[in-house]
């Protein structure tokens, strides 16, 4: 049985990321009624929405979800709490120390998962007792490693490198890339962009339709200084790119970003000023369809290729090269 099946105790390899202002109850329970593995984002979340979420997602769904934690947002002791009260089964935390928390977790009998970008942090949350790793490389949207290694480059490794079930993450958007994370020696997928762009994300319509609109070269990874975000291009865009190639220094920067710019962007719909954060797969990404029927499309694509790849394998498995 596939590694990530049998830890989460679903049917599919398949999750689908923890986002801010995208990642609500709607499209976690979506996801796992599919039979792979919701996460509600709780980054966007006051603890009473957090837990309001929750339990809408129990009441939305039988099968199991799980909670992100970016460990940087505040609020954090508020969270956990609440995860633990609400007996939710699975934690991915992410932007923090491992450590600070998975002891904690696992105690309460909770599987936690922890989100990196490069094999030295893979190796220390195997160190700090985490059930397994998200690599996520730096096609990903949103908040990224400053590292820069794609995800092509980081899976092998951080699989090389590491005896827990490594789930890959950063630019999978359709079923071809789901092939591909598993041949370079996955155990699963997450997937975030893509599942931003479908009717029960909680993102503005107006987001999610600048994103279908989105061409090849449409995003870029700004803010290195302060922290690494990958977004598409608007004026707010081009005024941090002013700052930081007249050489603004980092509170400038931070003072020019303020506060709920990622909220006004995609929550908000605002795509002028607002902080427009999707993954460089946004110019794969064409409709808004039905978390479930996105879902269904992915297990096709994905089934095609490997029947593809199988039929037109350019040697036989028997055959020594």
């Amino acid at each position: 049985m596939n590694r990530i099946c049998q830890l989460f105790g679903i049917r599919y390899p398949i999750v689908q990321a923890g986002m801010v202002w995208c990642s609500g109850w709607k499209l976690a329970s979506a996801i796992s009624n599919k039979g792979g593995l919701g996460l509600i984002g709780s980054g966007s979340m006051y603890p009473d929405v957090l837990q309001e979420h929750i339990r809408k997602c129990k009441q939305a769904t039988s099968n199991p979800f799980g909670v992100n934690v970016p460990l940087i947002y505040p609020d954090i002791e508020k969270h956990i709490e609440i995860i633990v009260g609400e007996r939710v089964p699975i934690v991915f935390t992410s932007a923090g120390n491992p450590a600070t928390w998975t002891g904690y977790l696992r105690e309460k009998g909770i599987t936690v998962v922890h989100v990196v970008p490069n094999v030295k942090l893979a190796l220390k949350c195997e160190d700090s007792g985490v059930d397994a790793v998200v690599c996520e490389g730096f096609e990903a949207g949103g908040h990224n490693g400053r590292d820069e290694i794609t995800t092509m480059c980081l899976v092998p490794q951080v699989s090389d490198a590491v005896s827990i079930p490594v789930i890959a993450a950063g630019g999978i958007g359709d079923g071809r890339a789901i092939a591909a994370a598993m041949a370079l020696g996955a155990d699963g997928v997450q997937i975030g962009s893509r599942f931003a762009i479908t009717r029960e994300s909680s993102a503005h319509d107006r987001f999610k339709k600048f994103v279908t609109s989105a061409t090849d070269t449409a995003t870029l990874l700004t803010m290195k200084q302060v922290m690494p975000v990958r977004l598409l291009r608007n004026r707010f865009f081009e005024e941090i790119r002013e700052l930081e190639q007249r050489c603004a220094d980092v509170q400038e920067l931070k003072d020019h970003l303020g506060r709920g710019r990622a909220k006004k962007g995609i929550f908000e719909g605002d795509l002028e000023d607002g902080e427009l954060e999707i993954g460089q797969i946004s110019g794969l990404i064409s409709d808004i369809p039905a978390a479930g029927d996105l879902f269904d499309r992915l297990l096709r694509e994905y089934a095609e290729t490997v029947s593809i790849l199988n039929k037109d394998a350019f040697f036989k498995s028997d055959e020594v090269l």
